[in-house]
């Protein structure tokens, strides 16, 4: 399965930059080595910084298997994930990621995540885009504690 879900990542990339939907990024989510979701980088054509290719096939599986838990799931992307799809794909519970390369090829070619990476790590105050925190704690809680009230479960 690894060989032939790679593959379908890379074809996918292939297509996109070839329908010029965005950049050469492809990404397949596995079941039990059952190919759920196959997608690459919509960027440009959805005009929507977050359609990256891990983002649109955790969405596409999410709507296969009607869940938003994939953790018997396993992801195969053509790229090291950015912070923003790493991210997703610890939400969705993803088990295991297969990488075909590192993020260093990807900053090759002008894409480069190491910034958001270097900013990840800095404290709030001092990070480039500023951030305000209003301390509106007494506010903003009671909403959660409504939804706790609900008994609903997160995952």
């Amino acid at each position: 399965m690894l060989d032939k879900a790679m593959q379908l990542a890379i074809q996918s990339s292939r297509e996109g930059i070839q329908n010029n939907d965005g950049g050469p990024f492809g990404a397949v989510i596995v079941l039990n080595d059952k190919v759920i979701s196959v997608a690459h980088n919509t960027v440009l054509k959805d005009s929507d910084p977050t359609c990256h290719a891990e983002i649109n096939a955790i969405r596409l599986a999410c709507k296969q298997l009607k869940t938003h838990v994939l953790s018997d799931c396993e992801l195969y992307t053509t790229v090291e994930p950015c912070p923003m799809c790493l991210a997703a794909i610890y939400w969705s519970r993803i088990k295991k990621i297969y990488v075909g390369a590192d993020r260093t090829i990807a900053a090759k070619y002008g894409f480069d995540d190491a910034l958001f990476y270097e900013q990840i790590a800095q404290p709030v105050e001092n990070r480039d885009v500023p951030c305000q925190m209003m301390s509106l704690n007494a506010e903003v809680e009671p909403v959660f504690q409504e939804w706790q009230n609900l008994n609903r479960a997160i995952y």
